[in-house]
């Protein structure tokens, strides 16, 4: 059977932990289950996955701490939440900090499916993109180096990656939208996922006020209510301001405009 995907299963009761990695194995996915937390972030650093099926309550390293060290790597993995009815708060405060799903337990075996599947898709997406622009980057510097192409002038598929893997910020702090990076001088800045798309959204309608919902749509993938949106943005921008915070002018780069959302300023020190 061919492996459409490679999924962990973290979870501390045995029966639930067999079943996702039996429902999951049926439908071609590459399946690896551990009982508990620590063994969740060992597997990770050893092995590359598209989704993490994460327990919320466990002994010892609980699900949302598993997520906080996972946000602080900056790990490329889809996370859904496995919650119970009596945690469900803590599964929307999870999602406020990069899981992009959740699932209620005793889940319904397409309910698994179909939220894996998902999930498989948006990363294998992102990683096509990251192929594609490489790829580009490659061909582009070939030519160079062939002669094939003037050095001293961009072509307009360098121009094209340019605009879409490094974008130039106020301050000539340049952001590496691919490696998630922003460089200035000596200073070299490592963004999260969520962070990195966040960051992205925001230059990429520069100038443009765009709403909380609208953000967490294009950023997490998931539409919410208008209502919940600010809350669950909130840590994420948080989070992000702290980081561009001591490049030059990060601070001033995301306006807040109460009530509506967010918009990236044109110009540096602009309020």
């Amino acid at each position: 059977m061919m492996v459409v995907g490679k999924v962990l299963v973290v979870d501390d009761e045995l029966v639930p932990r067999m079943s996702l990695t039996d429902i999951l194995q049926l439908e071609g996915y590459e399946v690896d289950a551990v009982p508990n937390g620590a063994l969740a972030l060992q597997r990770l650093e050893e092995r590359d996955y598209d989704v993490l099926l994460l327990d919320l309550i466990m002994p010892g390293i609980s699900g949302l701490e598993v997520l906080a060290e996972i946000d602080k790597t900056s790990k490329d993995v889809e996370i859904i939440l496995l919650t119970a009815h009596s945690s469900v708060e803590s599964a929307i405060a999870a999602l406020r900090h990069g899981a992009v799903d959740y699932l209620m337990k005793p889940a319904k075996p397409e309910e698994i499916v179909q939220a894996v599947g998902k999930a498989v898709q948006r990363r294998q997406r992102r990683l096509r993109h990251q192929q594609v622009l490489q790829q580009l980057e490659r061909s582009v510097q070939q030519l160079k180096e062939e002669g094939l192409v003037d050095a001293t002038n961009t072509t307009d598929a360098e121009e094209s990656l340019s605009s879409r893997e490094r974008v130039y910020l106020p301050g000539g702090v340049l952001f590496d939208v691919e490696r998630r990076r922003l460089y200035y001088e000596d200073q070299n800045v490592v963004l999260s996922p969520a962070e990195a798309r966040l960051l992205q959204t925001l230059v990429q309608h520069k100038g443009e006020v765009l709403s909380h919902r609208d953000l967490v749509r294009w950023v997490q993938g998931y539409e919410v209510a208008e209502w919940e949106a600010p809350g669950m943005l909130r840590p994420l921008m948080s989070r992000l301001r702290a980081k561009l915070d001591p490049l030059p002018g990060g601070r001033e780069w995301i306006a807040n405009v109460r009530g509506v959302g967010y918009v990236f300023e044109e110009e540096e020190g602009e309020t």
